[in-house]
């Protein structure tokens, strides 16, 4: 068990990072390549509702955090495949920490994915674990673990397990001094970080919210996640949250291959999660998978995805919900063939409803990637895959981009049309 640890431990590394300070409140928009003559670029933009007391709270609390330096802003983004990958809601973090280097709050929520097999992880932090760990997702008809808001689990019954998670981004590098393990085991095993040089126990457990809090006396952006399972023990890791307790913004990234909007709502402590997180927007990417299929029900659909937001609102009631419409798409029709999902446009138009019923925002990314059929024009400039359904990691790059300068052109709209008091 040791040499397996000291492996792991190899790779943690603390680390605290000076920035500079941001030059102005509005962030600029990143640059984009306008040559891709199928992208509607001057339709990048975010559609409000008529009722805008939502997302004023959320711009008028963003302009504050940004020029007082004080308070904390939650961005919550929860999906599928496209959000788990990690690249995309990667790239709007970065491209929002950018703008405020001296604002780089929590990390938030992640979790070790590949410590299962064949589960891939985010592009910013890698994953290493001694031993193969049982895997349960939102996805499955049975749930063998009740599920939290990361919608999938990990579940160790050996007393070497151990995962080791290691930060690989250095454009957007995090460090951390509050780590908080979700998780249960029915045998009360009780678990460990493994840190560059010593092994430490939780400061506190809350049992009631299967939280384990560890509170690190050094920053760390790396650490090792210690499972001590006896023989007839278990344990099931359904969430880490990574904290500094600085103020600024945090951007959390919550995503499950395959999953569609009833499969969130079949995570029982969904909710109990997301109280601490403390959203002050909710982005909404959950779609593709309800919309794949020839009986795609729109009613069905807009009442699961309303169910969810209520859940979302009875713990965080001021809370503001952007929707993202699905991406254009294709089904496999053959071995090696496949058909345009003709679902595209009506999701598109339940979306839109969606926005006005919680009375939120819309980045209508199907029709600003071109619209019908628009993905094969994606995938010949390499920009998708050759599934149809997933892009690139240039193409989830320039997704990134464009959604941030919606998101931007958004904020900026605000700040032009509502003067501050003190002039700021």
């Amino acid at each position: 068990m040791k040499y397996l640890l000291s492996i792991l431990l190899l790779c943690c590394m603390a680390s605290v990072n000076a920035q500079p300070k941001a030059a102005s409140v509005v962030p600029p928009l990143r640059p984009i390549d306008s040559s891709y003559s199928f992208i509607r670029y001057k339709a990048d933009t975010l559609y409000h509702a008529s009722s805008h007391a939502a997302a004023d709270r959320f711009f008028e609390k963003w302009r504050r955090v940004a020029t007082t330096h004080q308070g904390h802003l939650s961005i919550v983004q929860i999906g599928g495949s496209h959000v788990q990958a990690g690249t995309l809601p990667h790239r709007v973090r970065c491209n929002i920490l950018r703008a405020y280097p001296d604002l780089v709050s929590d990390r938030g929520m992640v979790f070790p994915y590949s410590a299962a097999r064949k589960c891939n992880n985010p592009v910013d932090y890698g994953v290493h674990r001694t031993h193969p760990l049982q895997l349960t997702r939102n996805v499955y008809k049975e749930h063998d673990v009740p599920l939290g808001l990361c919608g999938i689990a990990v579940t160790a019954r050996d007393s070497m397990a151990a995962i080791a998670i290691v930060s690989r981004d250095t454009a957007c590098p995090f460090a951390s001094s509050k780590v908080v393990l979700f998780g249960h085991s029915e045998q009360n095993v009780i678990p460990r970080l493994g840190l560059a040089d010593r092994e430490v126990f939780p400061s506190y457990v809350d049992t009631r919210n299967r939280r384990f809090v560890f509170n690190l006396h050094d920053a760390t952006d790396s650490f090792c996640i210690i499972l001590p399972c006896r023989a007839g023990q278990a344990f099931s890791l359904t969430g880490v949250y990574l904290a500094n307790g600085q103020q600024g913004f945090s951007y959390h990234s919550i995503g499950v291959n395959g999953a569609a909007v009833p499969d969130y709502l079949r995570c029982p402590y969904l909710t109990n999660d997301i109280k601490l997180l403390r959203p002050d927007l909710v982005v909404f990417g959950i779609g593709i998978n309800d919309a794949h299929g020839a009986d795609f029900d729109t009613a069905v659909f807009r009442r699961n995805y309303l169910q969810l937001v209520d859940s979302i609102r009875s713990v965080a009631p001021d809370c503001c919900f952007l929707f993202i419409t699905n991406n254009d798409s294709f089904r496999r029709s053959g071995r090696r063939s496949y058909m345009v999902n003709n679902n595209g446009p009506l999701v598109r138009e339940v979306f839109y409803r969606l926005a006005d019923d919680t009375g939120g925002l819309l980045w209508d990314q199907f029709y600003v990637m071109g619209g019908l059929k628009s993905m094969d024009k994606w995938r010949l400039a390499k920009l998708a895959q050759h599934d149809r359904v997933h892009f690139t990691r240039a193409g989830y790059e320039l997704v990134g981009d464009l959604f941030s300068n919606a998101l931007f052109s958004a904020f900026a709209d605000y700040i032009a049309t509502h003067p501050s008091p003190n002039g700021q």
